[in-house]
This record gives structure tokens, C-alpha cells and sequence, in this order.
């Protein structure tokens, strides 16, 4: 079954998605990052320059050739409904998965903002809807 994790509270979920993103990247696993199209560009900007020394392997989808795609961890796109996908999605705010059947793991950060906050909110009702559990990680008082 699916895991479905919740980070609420982010104060910076842009780079919070970058320390994310880094982890995954060094354990081997490939991610889809879905998100509105201008969260994608500043999580796209962010990634080339959040580490002075390190840089995290990313592709805008749709668009990246099939096989730079192949070989790349990160997958910044919209939805998930990119054909070929990881089956790990972590979302900062983009519309929640209609089908989350052929996903392992899904892990939404939602920000202190109370428009995203209430976006989650509805997003937990549907997954729970759906019958999936969910475990929730509250934001520590530094917001991350």
C-alpha cells in the first residue's frame, strides 16, 4: 500500500524540498516533484544554487529527452500524470494524484501559508477518503 506522509507548517517548503530532494538523491531513489508552475521554476532555480558544492540532477517534465529522463532522479512537473514517472511524488501544492495506484510513497509539504495550509487539508480529506493512512510530521518551531 501506498505511504502517504504530510509535512505541515513548512516555513520554507522550497528548501525544505531541496534537503529533501538531496537525501533521496543520495539513497538512490528517483522522484517526481509536482507542483503549480511557479513553484517549479523557484524549486528549479533553488536546486542549482542551494548547495555552493553540490547540485541535485533534475529534469523538467514534460520536455527532457527520454533517455535524459532515464538516467535523471528528479522530475519537476505539474501533475502525475507524466508517462514513465518515479513512483515516489513529493507535491508542494499541486492538485492531488487521481490515481496514486502505481505510486509507493507520496509526501506533501505544505507551507505555514494559510491558503496552502487549507489546500493540504483538503488534499488529507481526499487521501483519506480513499481509504489511505497517513502520518503526519508537524513543522518543529523553526518552521523546517
Amino acid at each position: 500500500m501506498i505511504e502517504v506522509e504530510f509535512h505541515t507548517g513548512v516555513t520554507d517548503s522550497v528548501g525544505f524540498t531541496c534537503r529533501l530532494l538531496r537525501k533521496a538523491c543520495r539513497q538512490g531513489a528517483r522522484v517526481l516533484v509536482t507542483a503549480p508552475e511557479p513553484t517549479l521554476r523557484e524549486l528549479d532555480r533553488a536546486l542549482w544554487t542551494f548547495w555552493e558544492l553540490e547540485f541535485v540532477p533534475h529534469v523538467r517534465m514534460p520536455g527532457a529527452a527520454a533517455g535524459v529522463a532515464a538516467r535523471t532522479p528528479v522530475w519537476l512537473a505539474g501533475d502525475t500524470s507524466t508517462a514513465g514517472a518515479p513512483a515516489v511524488v513529493v507535491n508542494l501544492g499541486a492538485d492531488a494524484p487521481i490515481e496514486v495506484g502505481d505510486l509507493q510513497r507520496l509526501i506533501e509539504v505544505v507551507s505555514a501559508d494559510p491558503d496552502d495550509a487549507a489546500r493540504g487539508r483538503e488534499r488529507w480529506r481526499a487521501y483519506k477518503a480513499a481509504g489511505l493512512q497517513i502520518r503526519h510530521h508537524a513543522a518543529g518551531p523553526a518552521g523546517d
